[in-house]
């Protein structure tokens, strides 16, 4: 038995190199594993995200509310035109007055014009405005706010003046004079720069007599400025 002993080859033991190399190769062996594994998932990973838009939650709350807006608006436009109704004071001044009424849907400016000779007159204002800084906290009306208007004549030449002028209360005397222009031509009349002459009260007494004198044949007078007091509160209702 001994020689057959002897002649059987010895296992040699693992070198320590093979010892160190086993774990790399078991990690290679692995992870050549892995990446044919995943090949699915890294197809669809390279794919770009499909983009799917979620409605936000408050849109239908936004039509909701613009229909209850939409239907509060009809109900009170139904409310205005039920309750409108012109004052005769303007029904009666349109009826009997030489002035014609000029007025534009939407537009906030007036006028009245009427022809005088050979020269127009033209008188100009605005709509009225619906806040009232001097009614007080209990709710009592301040007086009639004043208008502010303006009184033009004019020849066929282009030559004129204009008389800025506002409505007061009373029954003499429904106006005051604030300044007086005259010019030569259109280019005058419109000229931002130009000089918009003195004040009313600075002239002489016997100028401003004899002015105010000369407003009273164009047409000027209670009757107009109460009419001018009446349009500018009825446009802003019918306008609203």
């Amino acid at each position: 038995l001994a020689p057959a002993l002897l002649l059987q080859p010895k296992q040699s033991a693992p070198s320590a190199a093979m010892v160190c190399l086993a774990p790399t190769l078991r990690c290679s062996s692995l992870l050549r594993q892995v990446v044919r594994r995943p090949l699915g998932l890294a197809a669809a990973a390279a794919q770009p995200p499909v983009w799917r838009p979620v409605l936000p939650g408050g849109a239908r709350t936004i039509a909701a509310a613009a229909g209850k807006v939409s239907k509060v608006l009809a109900s009170e436009l139904k409310h205005e035109e039920e309750q409108y109704e012109q004052a005769k004071e303007i029904k009666s001044f349109l009826k009997s007055s030489a002035f014609k009424l000029v007025e534009t849907p939407g537009d906030v400016n007036m006028a009245l014009e009427k022809a005088l000779g050979e020269k127009t007159v033209r008188i100009e204002w605005q709509l009225s405005s619906p806040f009232d800084p001097d009614m007080d906290a209990e709710g009592e009306e301040a007086p009639q706010e004043a208008t502010e208007f303006s009184v033009q004549v004019e020849d066929k030449a282009g030559a004129g003046m204009i008389f800025y002028c506002s409505t007061q209360p009373g029954e003499d005397h429904r106006y005051v004079i604030g300044n007086v222009k005259s010019y030569a031509n259109l280019e005058q009349k419109e000229s931002v720069s130009s000089y918009h002459g003195p004040e009313f009260e600075d002239l002489d007494d016997k100028l401003q007599e004899a002015l105010d004198e000369y407003l009273a044949e164009l047409g000027m007078g209670s009757e107009v400025c109460d009419f001018v007091d009446a349009m500018a509160v009825d446009k802003e209702q019918r306008e609203y």
